[in-house]
């Protein structure tokens, strides 16, 4: 009886409604962070060095040594802004010590409707970043019922790269670079980091990876405030091309293989990606033009 009661009450609400962030399956983990969940429950399942099919204690303390395991690392990626939006970009070379590991690796990710990132550093947990970021803005998203601010996903984006300091003290760098468009602002925005997880918002344009200091000198030399798409994309290949001429880390457009690097476009119309037909005419009049010259 007393249970009817409290079923017709208008204040009545069933134990497993008392916080809506809760999952049925999971009744005492608040929060909408995916992340957060998997820390709690499953840490390991986060990206780390476990993942290398070899003991953890039989890991060297610092995988960039002579002699320690051999870990791709993705080289040069960019970012810049231009009249609707942002432009990020990088080449498609990873590279092992001295040796190239792939040419075709892709280091520029769609994470949702309006945020991209690429990465530079070790490939392997760099890549898996990337998944689990795009895995935490969809559950959030799921759960909440709205997307983060561009700010929220910048911030989450930090508290993952924190999480991955243990890792850097053994070689294993990740360094994101995230753009994202705003939809308050009406402006696209870039991100950079350090391995603390420090984040730092950059007013034009940014590199990073082991030609990022060429690149933003090309950029810095080109880039124009309230570029068109077209001439930002130019001066965003332009800066990969001049990276590769100055470090051998970076892979430039390849002609006899038919290798270009990889762009997206960030703006109110959400993510595009830049055909590889429009990047290889665009390399094609810059080396005719560096020709004639």
């Amino acid at each position: 009886m007393r249970k009817q009661q409290l079923r017709c009450s208008k204040n009545y609400q069933p134990d497993c409604d008392h916080h809506m962030n809760r999952m049925p399956f999971l009744p005492h983990h608040d929060g909408s962070s995916f992340f957060d969940f998997l820390t709690q429950y499953h840490p390991e399942l986060r990206p780390g060095v476990h993942d290398l099919a070899m003991p953890r204690a039989t890991l060297p303390l610092d995988l960039g040594r002579p002699g320690a395991i051999p870990v791709p690392h993705g080289t040069t990626v960019l970012a810049l802004k231009y009249r609707d939006g942002a432009i990020i970009a990088g080449d498609r070379r990873a590279t092992e010590g001295f040796q190239i590991a792939d040419r075709r690796i892709e280091k520029v990710f769609r994470i949702d409707e309006y945020s991209a990132m690429a990465i530079a550093g070790a490939a392997g947990p760099c890549i898996e970043m990337a998944k689990l970021f795009q895995t935490e803005l969809e559950h959030y998203e799921k759960l909440e019922g709205v997307q983060l601010s561009c700010e929220g996903k910048a911030n989450k984006l930090g508290q993952m790269v924190k999480a991955n300091l243990p890792m850097v003290f053994q070689g294993l760098v990740v360094m994101p670079l995230y753009v994202g468009y705003d939809v308050k602002r009406k402006e696209g925005r870039i991100f950079k980091y350090d391995i603390t997880g420090g984040r730092y918002e950059e007013s034009d344009h940014h590199s990073i990876g082991s030609g990022g200091k060429d690149a933003r000198n090309t950029m810095r030399e080109h880039y124009r405030s309230g570029l068109d798409e077209e001439a930002a994309l130019r001066v965003g290949l332009l800066a990969l091309y001049n990276a590769a001429d100055e470090d051998v880390g970076t892979g430039g457009p390849d002609l006899v293989r038919g290798i270009y690097p990889t762009a997206k476009v960030v703006s109110d119309a959400g993510i595009t990606d830049v055909p590889e037909s429009r990047v290889r005419a665009l390399y094609e009049a810059m080396i005719a033009e560096r020709r004639r010259s």
